[in-house]
């Protein structure tokens, strides 16, 4: 744990008042673009090229920040997921120096293992370097510096910034304080958006397509930020999408009246029994033990989802598995060595998409 720092809201991190949030998102790099077909192999999903057959051929990411699944589109979306494609088939030769001469800034103000590492990795592997900090007790933060005078000071050294906050709307304050990109790594119980675009690709990978699927979403729904943002993100791709949990976890309503809004089909459930024969992506989350303010509700329902290899007897065959990491007991051993886990391959995937995000908004890859 970490210590006490110094105008922390509840968990002593540096105070974001209300005038500090924007009301909207920052879209002054946002660049307006021409339209063309992209070649038909380009998107070998059927329904995506019925339904959307031109893209943008002048997509710029160069300079943007991306804080929220929110502020990309549906095309947008798309274009990340093929650059991560073409990233990944790249030689490493050709990789190596994509992002010579470039300095990312890793700024953790919660733990990370697979987030923080995976975005150095992916720095480091296209010719990057990295600085940063995972305890923020050692900086200045813990002197009462706030988040923009730091943010302002770290733009002095570095080209872009991936930024892990537990405040909503801190990496939205972050971005609002600097010329230079900040990729959101997790704000609290709200977004995270690289998780989302690597969900997306391991689901393009194993399916074939992100249209038209079934995906059942389970656990902890209130305060798992990567449910949030792939719930938003499958809206983009008209899925049938199923809530499992808890009435005290449930998908806060928020997220489900965008859904109805949009005419996106859903229901809510308390059983993975309801539905798991019926699905072609099974996405498990963690209890959120550190989001409960009270220690007793979380030990109220912190063993309530566990799936095991027993309960897989009649799923699809194409069924997946995903979870974004770390599990607690959500998913027994014995799950592991079938044929529809694939949440270590999915954490994987983590590589190319956030070297396909860091080469757009750095101007590497277009």
């Amino acid at each position: 744990m970490h210590g006490k720092i110094p105008g922390k809201i509840s968990s002593g991190l540096p105070s974001l008042s209300s005038r500090h949030l924007p009301s909207r998102p920052n879209y002054r790099n946002y660049k307006k673009t021409s339209k063309k077909t992209f070649r038909k192999n380009h998107h070998p999903d059927p329904a995506h090229q019925a339904h959307h057959p031109s893209y943008p051929n002048n997509v710029n990411f160069k300079g943007r920040s991306i804080i929220s699944i929110n502020d990309l589109t549906r095309e947008e979306i798309i274009h990340v997921l093929e650059t991560a494609r073409k990233i990944e088939a790249m030689g490493e030769e050709k990789k190596r120096n994509l992002l010579a001469g470039h300095v990312l800034a890793t700024l953790f103000f919660e733990p990370s293992t697979r987030t923080r590492m995976s975005f150095e990795s992916s720095m480091k592997r296209l010719g990057g370097k990295t600085i940063g900090f995972v305890d923020p007790t050692t900086t200045s933060f813990a002197k009462g510096e706030t988040l923009h005078d730091s943010i302002k000071m770290i733009e002095n050294y570095v080209d872009v910034i991936a930024m892990r906050h537990p405040t909503e709307g801190a990496a939205r304050v972050a971005a609002e304080s600097t010329r230079k990109p900040v990729i959101n790594g997790g704000d609290g119980a709200n977004q995270h958006p690289t998780q989302t675009l690597l969900d997306l690709y391991t689901i393009k990978k194993t399916q074939g397509r992100l249209t038209g699927l079934n995906v059942a979403m389970v656990g902890d729904l209130k305060y798992g930020r990567t449910v949030h943002s792939l719930a938003i993100a499958l809206s983009h791709f008209n899925c049938r999408l199923f809530f499992v949990a808890p009435e005290s976890l449930k998908m806060p309503k928020t997220y489900l009246d965008m859904l109805a809004k949009k005419g996106i089909e859903f229901s809510e459930h308390e059983k993975i029994e309801e539905v798991i024969d019926n699905i072609d992506i099974l996405y498990s989350t963690r209890i959120q033990k550190e989001r409960f303010p009270d220690p007793t509700e979380y030990q109220k329902v912190k063993d309530i989802y566990i799936l095991k290899r027993s309960m897989l007897g009649n799923v699809r065959e194409n069924l997946k598995i995903m979870h974004p990491l770390p599990r607690v007991n959500e998913i027994h051993p014995d799950v592991d060595k079938t044929p529809y886990a694939y949440y270590f391959q999915q954490a994987a995937n983590g590589i190319p998409v956030r070297q396909a995000v860091l080469s757009l908004v750095l101007g590497a890859l277009k």
